[in-house]
């Protein structure tokens, strides 16, 4: 005999600008588009270190860590139990990466649309410079075929 129960599935979360996300794929979609920061980690509201840095990656693996060093950022999204958006005064998200006590703070400095042209624009600024390499390359070796045939 079956018994057919009303759907009663609850509907994916609609978070704009404040809020806590747990789920670790939610969190790395939110830092994927992040580029330059000005970060803060606190333990218990004292200050530990503070500094901007570049996002280089963002992951999400038990077996690696959240690394900050030389102005970049290495982001493990599993290093951390929670994200919690927040706004300024200047009603500017930014994100606290929260774990027993310990927060990273994350001040954004770019747009993510500023972050996507900037890539466009070295994408397209390194196939210039590839053409220009290989061209240089072809007539070196159109030259060399030249004057091998003398």
């Amino acid at each position: 005999m079956s018994h057919h129960l009303p759907d009663t599935r609850i509907p994916a979360p609609c978070i704009i600008n404040t809020g806590i996300i747990v789920n670790k794929l939610d969190i790395r979609r939110l830092l994927a588009d992040l580029g330059r920061v000005h970060y803060i980690y606190t333990q218990e509201d004292k200050v530990l270190s503070e500094g901007e840095g570049d996002v280089m990656e963002v992951f999400a693996n038990p077996q690696r860590s959240t690394l900050v060093a030389n102005h970049a950022l290495y982001l493990n999204v599993c290093s951390f139990d929670y994200l919690e958006l927040k706004q300024s005064s200047q009603q500017e998200t930014y994100f606290d990466l929260m774990q027993e006590g310990v927060c990273l703070r994350l001040i954004p400095r770019s747009t993510p649309i500023q972050e996507r042209r900037e890539r466009t624009f070295n994408v397209s600024a390194i196939e210039a410079m590839m053409e220009q390499v290989l061209s240089a390359r072809w007539d070196a070796e159109i030259d060399d075929d030249c004057s091998d045939s003398f």
